[in-house]
């Protein structure tokens, strides 16, 4: 089963300000996880691709074809708020933002800024084409992905999918979020793997918002917690 992303997380039903806080048997990183990225290393993934995927994926390189602002890629942008936010924060960069639910990127509203576009695609398809089509985004979101917290469940998170390696290749600062620590802390073994240092620490509670998962965590007084690799990022504009 693929991984799920924002936009879907279960923990998050709740109503503002009483959002569930991530249950789980484990209590620390999974005591698997490191073979499963290792064999994932190992064996490239090739599942086919979908082509919707193709098409999607087709339509978001033209639109960067020929530009030449860096690129910001928001994975799993929901509704897309995020990546409004983001797009608005780097005026002069490009963002893309993803994510597979057609009813969630329905809600598009008309502020989208210009230098923003959102697409429907599976990360799962989409990583792999960008890494072929050789995309180096200069910063990569992935917020508040479903932690799947289960033990059972490992192999549907990210870094213990066969696309991770997908993932690392693209390059860039990669951020995630995430209101269960323990999935940051694997997240940072699996890139720690491929020779990717990250830090990890607890999101600043002056900083508005990215997504509205966020922002219900927050009003539910839950700790939040963000992963960063120490590669550099954009400028914002001031």
């Amino acid at each position: 089963m693929p991984p799920s992303v924002s936009g879907i997380d279960p923990q998050a039903k709740g109503e503002s300000g009483n959002s569930r806080s991530v249950v789980s048997r484990q209590t620390a990183p999974h005591e698997d996880l490191i073979a499963q990225v290792g064999k994932h290393a190992r064996h490239r993934w090739a599942k086919p691709i979908a082509d919707y995927n193709r098409e999607a994926f087709a339509q978001a390189d033209q639109w960067i074809a020929g530009r030449a602002q860096p690129l910001i890629l928001d994975s799993g942008c929901g509704t897309g708020d995020s990546s409004r936010l983001l797009a608005a924060r780097y005026p002069a960069h490009l963002v893309i933002g993803v994510d597979r639910s057609a009813d969630r990127l329905s809600r598009q509203r008309a502020d989208t800024p210009e230098n923003c576009l959102l697409v429907r695609a599976d990360l799962v398809d989409f990583w792999r084409l960008a890494r072929e089509a050789g995309w180096r985004p200069e910063q990569h979101y992935l917020l508040y992905p479903n932690p799947e917290p289960k033990p059972k469940h490992l192999k549907r998170r990210f870094h213990a999918h066969p696309v991770f390696p997908d993932l690392v290749a693209l390059g860039g600062q990669f951020e995630s979020r995430s209101n269960w620590r323990i999935y940051l802390e694997e997240l940072a073994q699996a890139f720690a793997y491929h020779g990717r240092t990250a830090e990890i620490f607890p999101v600043p509670d002056d900083e508005p918002p990215l997504t509205l998962f966020e922002r219900k965590y927050r009003s539910s007084g839950q700790p939040l917690w963000c992963l960063r690799t120490t590669e550099g990022s954009a400028e914002e504009s001031t």
